[in-house]
């Protein structure tokens, strides 16, 4: 309800599944290796000297092409202007409305993230908070095996992998889905029936 008003939001959301699912591959190949180039840079290099390495390439590049421009219209004797104008007149500054929006949209997540929050840890419902104090403990043997940027970097991969391998094989994914569900759902179903005063509900 709070983006319904634009289609901005819309508009992101549509760029970001086309990436995700390849439909423009040079598009997707270039963010995709961007990404990786980025993750395994912070592997290897503190964010600081990242980003200052960054900020290196870029300025080398802008420079040299400026330069590259100037010397070439003085020798054509051209008046082409600076050759990031066009750049430089965009607009890039956010309107006070656009500010709001995402304010609001920020504070719809916090919110809606600290009532959930409270409602696991002070076992509003019990099942619902058995599973995620299983989800914590499977975290803790995660953690020890891998770090915030491996974490992050198989992140990255699996989210340009992951649903181009489902549209491929959806039937079968779907089916095995199904049967995990089906079966955690019967545990779930005894762990209820054995807990006194369980709230019970269709998953």
């Amino acid at each position: 309800k709070l983006l319904s008003g634009s289609s901005e939001p819309l508009h992101i959301s549509q760029v970001a599944i086309d990436l995700l699912y390849w439909r423009d591959i040079k598009q997707t190949g270039i963010v995709f290796g961007s990404f990786l180039l980025l993750l395994f840079s912070l592997t290897q290099f503190s964010v600081v000297s990242v980003v200052a390495y960054l900020a290196l390439a870029a300025l080398s590049a802008t420079i040299s092409f400026r330069i590259y421009k100037s010397v070439l219209q003085a020798v054509q004797k051209t008046d082409e202007g600076h050759p990031f104008k066009a750049y430089l007149e965009l607009e890039i500054t956010l309107s006070q409305e656009q500010i709001q929006k995402y304010t609001d949209c920020l504070q719809f997540y916090v919110n809606s993230t600290l009532k959930e929050l409270r409602r696991l840890f002070l076992v509003q419902d019990l099942v619902d908070s058995l599973k995620f104090a299983v989800l914590m403990w499977l975290l803790t043997y995660v953690g020890a095996l891998f770090n915030g940027l491996t974490l992050l970097l198989m992140a990255v991969v699996s989210m340009f992998t992951l649903p181009v391998v489902y549209v491929k094989h959806q039937a079968q994914i779907d089916q095995y889905l199904g049967l995990v569900r089906t079966h955690i759902n019967a545990v779930v179903a005894k762990i209820q029936a054995k807990i006194p005063g369980a709230k019970r509900h269709a998953e």
